[in-house]
């Protein structure tokens, strides 16, 4: 175990290798460790990344990650000791046992954490697209998606009103 005060004290996400079938064990087991020795500060969060699929007339829960779970925390031996000795852990991803935290881009790919989208427009309002193929076409926002991921704009291409399915920071609204 390599000591962690050299470390910035930063809390960031961390992935934990489990024995395969253990990921809701150790979570479970990790979630009791935090409240009984109150850890709320230090171990912020547990996910175990999920994606639900049709089988058949059924929807099932599948793991994304088999095998493994995300944890959010700051790293320190104290830290790092409680969730390696949980059962079910067999460690932490990176070299030797200096576990590596995760890049904003991963934990962005991986779909651990939402980001809360805010929009400077909606449902009715004149925008302008600034990026893509159409950019510098406008149009009208006729919805957007629940996630705020995604517009659909009706775009005047060719004399014709078309909607237009695009990302939600493709398009600016336009100020008048």
């Amino acid at each position: 175990m390599s000591d962690f005060s050299d470390a910035i004290q930063e809390i960031k996400w961390y992935v934990v290798h489990t024995y395969s079938g253990y990921e809701n064990k150790v979570k479970n087991s990790l979630e009791k460790i935090i409240e009984n020795r109150g850890l709320q500060d230090e171990i912020i969060d547990i996910r175990i990344p999920v994606q639900m699929v049709k089988e058949g007339e059924k929807e099932v829960e599948v793991k994304l990650f088999p095998s493994y779970v995300m944890v959010r925390m700051l790293m320190n031996d104290a830290n790092w000791h409680v969730v390696r000795n949980i059962t079910g852990v067999t460690g932490f991803v990176g070299p030797g046992s200096k576990p590596v935290p995760l890049s904003d881009e991963e934990v962005a790919k991986m779909g651990i954490e939402i980001e809360a989208v805010s929009l400077d427009y909606e449902i009715g309002d004149e925008v302008k697209i600034i990026e893509g193929p159409l950019q510098n076409y406008s149009g009208t926002v006729q919805s957007i998606s629940e996630d705020k991921k995604t517009v659909t704009v009706l775009a005047s291409m060719f004399g014709r009103v078309t909607p237009v399915d695009l990302k939600s920071n493709q398009v600016k609204k336009v100020e008048q």
